[in-house]
């Protein structure tokens, strides 16, 4: 075992003209994030608690879309969900379609602990939720004036937004007919493309491994779109080997199932975790756009995007510390 090593993630999928000041307002929340981490790991938390930790502390940040600040559905109300998986025993939780509940991943992670099943969702889960006593706030709590203003721009666009904060100009009054190369999502146009998922990934000084992933999904979804997130398997995994999240196209995550192919890989081909990562990026996206941020059980973290930059931090026992946006960082 190589000692403890975390990566966390705030998406995949960044405009170009990403202002100055909202980069800086990103690196500092997941310095603050990965610190937070890194700090219970030297306390010795196990990766479970870790990555719960961390994840909590990004929906509770309206800065990315998870939590409070969460993507807003076609009716303009929030539709939250997230995953959580421990490594060891490949135990997991799920939740989708939450609209009260404070924190999702904690939700998720009383599914796999608290209850017979792996997944819960809509009433079901906002009804479990309620009997283990966790925080539950008003659907107005999780709405910010940003995310309403641009619900608006997307209605007027006629499209599903992804960087739902950074529009380009001119584009979204346009009308989504009017907008050249438009990436699309199952044939349909996608006006901006920068999903903001959270994500964590940790392996602990014992070598167990964990993952947490959490999203409001896409502004101006269809009431009900379940994306990746919760999905064990696509957007969230871990066993023995490694933990792995995943971010941003989730229709292609979905059909890569790309945070499993992550193992699958390192298991069945022998790829180290960086080898494994970029094969997954380049072999099982097909036309997808998607992030990957990865540990495994040697205390090895990695990540690997084929978007313009992803929201990313990294950090293992061995002194190794990253923040960073773009490519080159």
């Amino acid at each position: 075992m190589g000692g403890w090593a975390i990566a966390v993630h705030g998406g995949a999928g960044v405009d170009p003209n990403l202002p100055t000041h909202r980069q800086e307002e990103a690196k500092q929340l997941l310095a603050r994030c990965l610190n937070l981490g890194i700090s219970a790991l030297r306390s010795s938390l196990s990766a479970i608690d870790v990555v719960e930790l961390v994840v909590r502390e990004l929906e509770t940040d309206p800065l990315f879309n998870s939590g409070r600040g969460s993507a807003l559905t076609e009716n303009g109300t929030v539709e939250m969900e997230a995953s959580i998986m421990d490594g060891p025993k490949r135990r997991c939780g799920a939740v989708s379609g939450i609209s009260t509940v404070k924190n999702p991943v904690s939700l998720a992670r009383l599914v796999m602990e608290k209850s017979p099943h792996s997944y819960l969702a809509f009433s079901g889960a906002e009804e479990f939720a309620r009997k283990q006593g966790v925080e539950m706030v008003d659907n107005e709590y999780f709405i910010t004036k940003d995310n309403k203003g641009m619900l608006k721009l997307a209605k007027e666009a006629n499209s599903i937004v992804f960087d739902y904060r950074i529009p380009i100009l001119g584009t979204c009054s346009a009308g989504a007919g009017a907008i050249e190369s438009a990436l699309q999502m199952n044939g349909l146009p996608i006006i901006i493309y920068a999903p903001e998922t959270v994500g964590c990934v940790v392996v602990d000084s014992q070598g167990r491994c964990a993952a947490a992933t959490s999203t409001g999904g896409l502004m101006n979804k269809m009431m009900g779109r379940i994306g990746d997130s919760p999905l064990i398997g696509a957007g969230t995994y871990a066993c023995d080997l490694c933990g792995v999240s995943c971010t941003g196209e989730g229709e292609a995550i979905i059909r890569g199932t790309l945070a499993r192919e992550v193992a699958a890989v390192m298991e069945y081909k022998g790829l180290g975790l960086q080898d494994a990562v970029d094969f997954v990026v380049k072999e099982r996206l097909d036309e997808g756009k998607a992030g990957i941020i990865a540990v495994s059980n040697k205390g090895e973290v990695a990540c690997g995007f084929n978007t313009t930059g992803m929201f990313r931090g990294c950090a293992s026992e061995d002194g190794y510390m990253e923040v960073g946006i773009w490519d080159q960082d």
